[in-house]
């Protein structure tokens, strides 16, 4: 009975100890995210409202680089937006325009982009977050870049930035 609970006691040793060590990893995915570190390019046509985009984030972890991507994406349409291309593609401009609005509204976008935050409401994987073997790529030792498929509501979106006063509705004149 002694050796059982011995075994029960290392067991449950070594499951705090990974749930530990993936919560460290965590955090530091989050870190890298928080550099903002990402490239963003349309994918193809998307249904009305929404834009079909590849993100590639960049991680010491492919499994973290995989969760980012969904911060990144929707990052990526409201302060960078992209160029046009293949596809039927055509550029989309950033929702927010303003230099300023990240640092003006931090608190609300610190809170927006934390785990399980607001953003996930805008965006889904559009491939059941399966990655293509070509958008698995090493680009150091430590490091990898990572191509994952989103569609982010971006018509929603809008509508949320305009709802809390970070951008002016379309309707509001120039």
């Amino acid at each position: 009975m002694n050796k059982f609970i011995s075994k029960i006691g290392v067991i449950a040793v070594l499951l705090v100890c990974f749930s530990f060590n993936a919560n460290a990893q965590r955090k530091k995915a989050n870190r890298d995210t928080k550099e903002w570190r990402y490239d963003v390019e349309c994918e193809g046509i998307a249904k009305q409202g929404s834009k079909l985009v590849k993100v590639w984030s960049y991680s010491k972890n492919p499994k973290f680089a995989i969760e980012q991507a969904m911060k990144n994406a929707v990052h990526g349409m409201v302060f960078k937006g992209y160029s046009g291309g293949g596809n039927g593609c055509t550029s989309f401009k950033p929702l927010v325009t303003d230099v300023g609005a990240e640092s003006e509204h931090a608190v609300f976008f610190a809170d927006f982009f934390k785990d399980g935050g607001e953003f996930r409401k805008y965006v889904t994987a559009a491939a059941d977050g399966n990655i293509a073997p070509g958008d698995r790529l090493k680009v150091s030792k430590k490091e990898y870049k990572i191509g994952v498929v989103v569609n982010v509501s971006t018509d929603q979106l809008r509508k949320a930035l305009e709802a809390k006063g970070i951008i002016r509705g379309l309707s509001s004149g120039f």
